[in-house]
């Protein structure tokens, strides 16, 4: 053994101590142990719900009522999925972190600050649920730090983040989306009538077509179904894909995806009044084509995570690493190995 050698021996042996205090390693976790923590964090999860129960009943009622936030029912159904199909690989020890004193912290900021906000009157419904549901998701997230640890979370990273889709989207924010969506498909739309052929007038968001003049309004914008199209990509990219590329890449893809289908959507409308009747303005694939239209923008987008899917790298028997276990085992000699070894080397000697 050289001298670097026996100094990092040494160095191993040696116990760091602090003011001639000798450190002593905690003790690992029992089973009994770490499954306590779990039930306690299971149980404070329950008390975290009927803590929030008036807010998160009028969160219910909220998107129930919503064209735009109805899918906050499924989120928490999702999640837990994911956590069950995910739970052997969840670490079966547990730890507290010390992230768990901050998450509690900002919990407790924003829910003081939704009641001083409602208290006041200075925001809506809509935006005290929002504050509300981030508080609570929050607190969700603290349980999990102190109760099942840092190692658990990290692994249970994506459901726990997926649940902030239970927090509605702030008035401001939609008003964004909805208003930067409806120019977006006024473009799209201007593009497909001159790809068709049709002749067309317009100004800004209003085409004037032969016998009727219609006006992409902000209902029109086709939020709601873009934005459970993204939810919807963020979750199949999670599930299907490995790579970070190809996750961001499919979730990208919705961007166009969306302005592409609410422009053909104003396109078929506008043909139908042009060639049909100005009374098919009024008709259902205007009023609750809405649906279908979200149906249809469904196949390119799992055509885009099949091609995508396909691309993934698959691991062989011949890629895996010498450091695998199941190579180690291929690879261990046996007594015929080693019979075969010494007649080689026989051979080569005669």
């Amino acid at each position: 053994m050289n001298i670097p050698d026996l100094l990092h021996h040494s160095a191993k042996l040696k116990s760091p101590s602090i003011s001639g205090i000798p450190h002593v390693a905690p003790r690992p976790e029992t089973a009994y142990e770490s499954r306590i923590r779990l039930l306690a964090g299971v149980a404070s999860g329950v008390v975290c719900a009927v803590v929030f129960a008036k807010a998160l009943y009028s969160l219910a009622l909220h998107a129930a009522a919503s064209n735009l936030h109805s899918h906050i029912l499924l989120i928490p159904l999702i999640c837990g999925y994911l956590i069950y199909i995910r739970r052997e690989q969840l670490p079966a020890r547990q730890r507290s972190a010390r992230m768990a004193a901050v998450a509690i912290v900002v919990s407790l900021t924003v829910v003081g600050v939704a009641f001083f906000l409602k208290g006041h009157r200075n925001i809506s419904n809509n935006d005290y649920l929002a504050l509300m549901a981030f508080g609570f998701v929050s607190y969700m997230w603290s349980a999990g730090l102190f109760f099942l640890g840092r190692k658990w979370m990290w692994e249970a990273a994506f459901p726990a983040a997926f649940l902030l889709f239970i927090i509605p989207l702030p008035d401001r924010a939609v008003d964004l989306l909805e208003t930067g969506s409806k120019l977006a498909s006024a473009e799209a739309a201007n593009l497909f009538f001159e790809l068709t052929g049709t002749p067309i007038l317009r100004d800004g968001t209003i085409f004037q077509l032969p016998g009727i003049v219609l006006e992409v309004a902000q209902e029109c914008s086709g939020i709601r179904s873009s934005w459970v199209l993204f939810i919807t990509s963020i979750l199949a990219s999670n599930i299907f894909l490995k790579s970070q590329w190809r996750r961001a890449a499919l979730v990208v893809f919705v961007i166009p995806l969306g302005i592409i289908r609410n422009g053909l959507r104003i396109l078929v409308i506008g043909l139908l009044c042009v060639h049909v009747g100005p009374h098919m303005i009024h008709s259902v694939i205007h009023r609750r084509g809405g649906p279908l239209f979200f149906a249809l923008s469904l196949v390119p987008l799992f055509l885009f995570l099949w091609w995508l899917r396909r691309g993934e790298p698959r691991r062989h028997p011949a890629q895996i690493s010498s450091g695998d276990p199941v190579l180690a085992i291929t690879r261990t000699p046996g007594p015929s190995n080693e019979a075969d070894q010494r007649l080689k080397g026989k051979d080569c000697l005669s």
